[in-house]
């Protein structure tokens, strides 16, 4: 007696098939680093331990700048960074050509605040962020902030300014914009990981800042956008060069993307303060760090593998949680750039 036609039996070796495959690959995989992706690498794992349960991802969120440290180091499988390495720290890791960016997705860093009374979301142009964070501007009734909100009443309440404390991708994408918009904050502080702030008090970690913010009656500080949502924290919209206030939504981060001229070739690159008319300011990208040469071709397959899937299949993730989706032309780039990480002298990518 026939139990199957060709058609059931069809579908049964496809389903063996899938199983399979899932079930091919085995292992775990560490990595550590930003706390601007954590909401969405958190999910990545989550998803991809569905499709393939017999691979465990633990993700670290200790910060770019911890996370930047453990790849050097070569103790974790992959570092995440909201900053891509400096010239110094590739030279650290062998150079340029031993290493591999590949960026995973993009977000809005807000300007998150804590004003009982204020309903109306506030308005922050350059001149008045930039004087907030240089310790410039002490009261919310400001000239500066009460010019970029009209009608609106602000108190006569000190500017409580919260800040990372901790080596970060977040602050790294924050100073990169006031460098660029600010000439003062250019030559008084700089960008980078970490600065010497002039004014106000640190929190550890995207989780730290808004947690300071949201327990803090005048407070401000710098978050990416899903900590302010998930928080239920007020963020302001943010002036950017073509003089629109603009709301730090996804579509506006992939807006600033998409106004960048070029793509470098080691996929170093700044989102912040492009030019597009719907360019939201204060926007950037994080990282996956990979060694060009695997040191353990197992290892090296699975990372490979996921850090691919995070940037194709995984994308469908990120507008749910508040990133932005990766233009098709820098998942291409992305995906040249994976061809390119070796396991065992062969590419870890399987076609």
């Amino acid at each position: 007696m026939r139990l199957f036609g060709r058609a059931s039996l069809a579908v049964i070796v496809l389903v063996c098939l899938a199983r399979i495959g899932a079930l091919a690959q085995s292992g775990s995989l560490t990595g550590a680093g930003s706390t601007f992706v954590n909401p969405l690498m958190s999910k990545w794992s989550k998803e991809y331990h569905g499709l393939h349960p017999n691979v465990q991802i633990n993700y670290q969120s200790i910060g770019s700048g911890g996370g930047r440290q453990q790849f050097l180091a070569k103790t974790v499988a992959f570092g995440a960074s909201d900053a891509p390495l400096t010239d110094e720290q590739l030279a650290q890791a062998g150079g340029v050509a031993n290493v591999v960016h590949v960026p995973v997705t993009q977000g809005s860093v807000v300007i998150a605040y804590n004003l009982p009374g204020v309903s109306k979301q506030l308005q922050f142009s350059p001149e008045s962020i930039a004087g907030i964070y240089l310790g410039t501007i002490r009261l919310w009734n400001d000239p500066k902030i009460v010019a970029d909100n009209p009608g609106v009443s602000l108190p006569t309440k000190p500017v409580l300014v919260v800040h990372r404390s901790d080596g970060s991708g977040t602050t790294d994408i924050f100073t990169d914009y006031l460098t660029k918009v600010s000439a003062e904050w250019k030559t008084k502080v700089g960008h980078g990981t970490s600065v010497q702030w002039p004014a106000g008090i640190g929190g550890q970690g995207n989780e730290g800042v808004a947690n300071q913010v949201k327990n803090t009656p005048g407070g401000v500080g710098y978050i990416e956008l899903a900590y302010a949502r998930q928080n239920k924290i007020p963020y302001g919209s943010v002036k950017n060069r073509a003089g629109n206030y603009m709301d730090p939504d996804p579509k506006n981060v992939t807006n600033a993307a998409a106004s960048l001229k070029e793509v470098p070739s080691d996929l170093r690159f700044s989102i912040t303060d492009q030019a597009g008319p719907q360019a939201y300011p204060i926007a950037g990208s994080t990282w996956v760090l990979l060694y060009k040469q695997q040191p353990d071709v197992e290892q090296g397959k699975l990372v490979v593998a996921f850090v691919e899937w995070a940037i194709t299949d995984g994308q469908k993730y990120a507008t749910e949680l508040d990133y932005a989706v990766l233009a098709k032309n820098l998942v291409q780039k992305s995906q040249a750039a994976l061809r390119t990480v070796m396991c065992g002298g062969k590419p870890c990518l399987q076609q």
